[in-house]
């Protein structure tokens, strides 16, 4: 992964990775519920979309479910819709001692381990990154999200406690996705965009650079995804060590990457609702192009959409996100 980082940033040629597994699901024909609960389905949907729309690496989808679900949290299955939480698993500090870290055979650890073996079985030319949530972002389905925001002020032990058994689980998982053969993770950490850069660092980042500093080596990369920063944190994200950042459409991609040194890479972030499923063909077009030629002299640049791709949206609109940066690389010399 060292080599291929090497050559994205030496490469005048524009990348991209778009988050995008749904549309796959839909040229299978399956629902979203029979992906997320099957890890056989889930690597079909992945290979049918680089099939058919062959990006520079391919991703899985991004399902913030399945660590809480292995940690005890009841998990709601729409048929096409991402899974959801139904109710907190923890309440309070007597709770949170009480927490078991589980074992990796817990809820449907084992179908995304099986999804990633799959894909990467079948890949030969270009990498497979895998997908966790962020030790924040889990603590928050955990305990939910207000009353872990009011945790770091009035009981900050029994956050840390938690962060702590997060951050176990996590690496740990991540461990054994580098096992399947992924040859990265895009770690998930959106409810870290709802804090300061200083809680950012001290109960986000600390933990992350924990999983960082466990698997992150010249075969396996860490990606972290904020979809919630708007530049107020990214300094504190660059403190967990990735090797590359990941970004919402909320945020300015120009700021960002001026931010963000140029040895790491720099993701994101096409609006994947208003624009991706929501607009026109020529407006994709537009928008894909305008972002191309705004972060043009940035080499650590990767095309990509904010977060993962929606169900529903239009193939019309993927081909013009391609058409566009086909037609941007033939000026690039």
């Amino acid at each position: 992964m060292k080599d291929w980082k090497s050559r994205v940033l030496k490469n005048r040629h524009r990348l991209a990775i778009p988050i995008m597994t749904h549309p796959g699901i839909e040229i299978c024909g399956y629902t979203v519920k029979d992906t997320v609960t099957d890890g056989r389905r889930h690597a079909e949907a992945i290979l049918a979309l680089d099939k058919r729309f062959p990006a520079d690496a391919c991703t899985v989808i991004m399902d913030l479910t399945v660590e809480a679900e292995a940690f005890g949290a009841k998990v709601i299955f729409p048929e096409n819709e991402i899974p959801c939480i139904e109710e907190p698993v923890v309440h309070d500090i007597h709770e949170v001692e009480m927490l078991q870290v589980p074992s990796l055979d817990a809820g449907r650890i084992s179908e995304y381990i099986l999804a990633n073996s799959t894909v990467a079985a079948q890949l030969k030319d270009k990498p497979l990154f895998a997908g966790c949530i962020g030790p924040f972002s889990l603590a928050g389905r955990l305990m939910g999200m207000t009353e872990l925001m009011m945790a770091i002020y009035t009981d900050r032990n029994m956050v840390t406690m938690l962060l702590g058994k997060c951050t176990e689980f996590i690496t740990e998982y991540c461990k054994a996705l580098k096992n399947a053969g992924a040859n990265g993770v895009i770690m998930a950490e959106p409810a870290a965009g709802l804090i300061s850069n200083e809680d950012c660092s001290t109960y986000s980042s600390a933990y992350i650079k924990q999983t960082v500093d466990a698997v992150q080596d010249s075969s396996f990369m860490v990606i972290l995804h904020n979809c919630g920063d708007t530049g107020h944190c990214t300094v504190a994200m660059l403190e967990s060590g990735a090797e590359g950042y990941h970004f919402g459409n909320q945020a300015d991609m120009v700021s960002i990457l001026d931010t963000c040194p140029g040895d790491v890479i720099v993701a994101g972030n096409l609006d994947p609702v208003g624009v991706f499923r929501q607009a026109c063909p020529q407006e994709v077009y537009n928008k894909t192009t305008d972002l191309l030629n705004a972060t043009a002299k940035y080499p650590n640049f990767i095309l990509s959409s904010g977060c993962d791709v929606p169900p529903g949206v239009p193939e019309t609109n993927i081909s013009a996100f391609y058409k566009a940066l086909s037609d941007f690389n033939q000026t690039v010399k």
